[in-house]
């Protein structure tokens, strides 16, 4: 007798408890989402109704539950991140976006909208899967977006997200954060970026980072914020006078970065909080040219 989606949604939960998968619940309505595919919600819906699923799907599902056991990312299995209003291709040599970077997104989005000029400029310097340039893109169309990433892993992924998004107001550009895109020198509004933070020595614990984000986008040195120096004076370049530094960082670093920034020359720092109350993003604006 074929199983129906509510045995193999208990099934599945049961197997992720038991693995210690954070969100068990969600991630087994994925997964089955995904073999299935429906959505969440179709098969929360067929777990009430008694939907039956067949040998094939079973056999699917069993392996997807089996790499999610194991700890491998639910969106490499997926092969797709949500981020804000877009769904991201990712897999292997990017790091995979995470819920936090919306937040990030979205300071740089207030201060591309708050811009008065009638064709605003941003950069995204580190761009890995693309998710933040393109929220900017397709969120403020008016403005002209740059996504810069040096790793070539990463980059196909985010040339692939830019081919299905299709937003002709964003570039892509292969090139190092440090020295990258000398031709907007002046000109931009804001440059945001989700640079690797996490100091050397700071292992993460989860399997999902540790084992599967490649660790270009993970360490930053041994305090973490080799990049964000590198970051701080390119930004320092690129953007016009008054224009808007948005920074990603660690909820133990917003201190030392807010220093970093002001003996650089950086105005007007300040960190801000998510949702879950934890310090995430740093933002500054740039001062007069000398």
């Amino acid at each position: 007798m074929a199983p129906t989606v509510a045995e193999l949604r208990a099934h599945g939960i049961r197997v992720l408890e038991s693995a210690r998968v954070p969100t068990p619940e969600a991630d087994a309505e994925l997964l089955l989402a995904h073999v299935l595919g429906l959505t969440r919600g179709q098969v929360q819906a067929k777990a009430v109704t008694g939907g039956v699923v067949g040998a094939d799907e079973r056999l699917a599902f069993v392996e997807a539950l089996e790499r999610r056991a194991a700890r491998e990312p639910l969106q490499h299995i997926t092969g797709v991140a949500p981020f804000r209003s877009l769904e991201l291709a990712v897999g292997p040599g990017v790091f995979v976006p995470r819920p936090e970077t919306e937040f990030v997104a979205q300071l740089a989005i207030d201060a591309l909208q708050a811009t008065a000029v009638p064709q605003p400029v941003a950069v995204d310097l580190g761009t890995g899967s693309g998710a933040i340039a393109l929220a900017l893109a397709t969120e403020v169309p008016h403005a002209r977006v740059t996504a810069v990433e040096n790793s070539p892993r990463a980059f196909i992924w985010a040339k692939q997200n830019a081919r299905t998004v299709d937003a002709d107001n964003l570039r892509l550009v292969f090139a190092d954060l440090a020295d990258a895109v000398p031709e907007l020198d002046g000109t931009v509004d804001v440059v945001v970026s989700n640079p690797p933070y996490i100091p050397d020595d700071a292992i993460p614990r989860d399997p999902e980072v540790r084992l599967h984000d490649p660790a270009v986008a993970l360490y930053g040195g041994p305090d973490g914020l080799d990049i964000v120096r590198a970051l701080s004076q390119r930004a320092l370049r690129l953007l016009r006078e008054g224009g808007a530094l948005v920074i990603e960082h660690g909820e133990l670093q917003g201190a030392e970065l807010r220093a970093l920034l002001e003996a650089d020359g950086w105005r007007a720092t300040a960190t801000h909080r998510d949702l879950l109350g934890r310090d995430r993003a740093t933002t500054a604006a740039r001062g007069p040219r000398t």
